[in-house]
């Protein structure tokens, strides 16, 4: 399965144009904005699961990060409710379900094979540091070239002009962020490849995650078509 598997392209799913699709287990449903592989793939999804959902135990071949979204995300490490961040690396193995029901923004796949450290952050509580004018950042991570973080525009903030020699990918959880090339709204998925640029902004203001520097390129996938 191959989908947005072009990484020297623009991909954009806006996020009032999701296709929820079934998992292989009953009341998991997922929306895949990009994909390379079947079941294990390289994949960043955003995964809802129904209350009393559950997912059976499996085993992160190439790592998992995820956001959630809304409602409580459990496994076996305790309850994770909207807001919070965590990173299962390599060879960690977890069977998730919610109880009340929950939303997630998942990638898989995708950890370098020595970012070997299992954390997460709560997010609603975290350090949020000065940025550019009108800009917060609360970082959520970093590794070689690989950052992820959280940013936080106040209205009528534009951000300076910037380049990604190692390629964006931003999910924006509040408001609208702009740039040259479109706009983004509550729930879109935005990657840039390796080599863009832009400058982006916000009217109203917006809180967004942005992951950078980690699509030049994954080691073992083709990702040209």
């Amino acid at each position: 399965m191959r989908i947005n598997a072009d990484f020297s392209q623009r991909a954009f799913v806006p996020g009032d144009a999701y296709e929820w699709v079934a998992s292989p287990l009953p009341g998991v449903e997922r929306v895949m904005l990009d994909r390379i592989g079947e079941e294990v793939a390289w994949a960043t999804s955003i995964v809802r699961y129904a209350p009393g959902s559950r997912f059976s135990e499996h085993v992160h071949s190439g790592g998992e990060e995820f956001l959630v979204l809304d409602g409580i995300f459990s496994d076996a490490d305790g309850n994770h409710p909207a807001g919070s961040y965590i990173r299962n690396p390599i060879g960690t193995r977890h069977a998730p379900w919610s109880e009340e029901g929950c939303t997630i923004f998942v990638k898989l796949q995708q950890f370098a094979p020595d970012d070997t450290k299992q954390f997460s952050v709560d997010t609603r509580s975290g350090d949020w540091q000065p940025g550019p004018d009108g800009v917060t950042m609360l970082p959520l991570h970093a590794h070689g070239g690989e950052s992820v973080r959280l940013a936080r525009y106040a209205p009528g903030t534009q951000f300076p002009h910037h380049d990604h020699p190692g390629g964006e990918e931003i999910f924006v959880l509040e408001g609208t962020l702009s740039d040259e090339h479109g706009t983004y709204g509550p729930g879109s998925w935005h990657r840039s490849p390796p080599g863009s640029d832009h400058a982006p902004w916000s009217e109203e203001g917006c809180l967004i995650y942005v992951k950078s520097g980690h699509l030049s390129p994954p080691i073992g996938l083709d990702l040209a078509g």
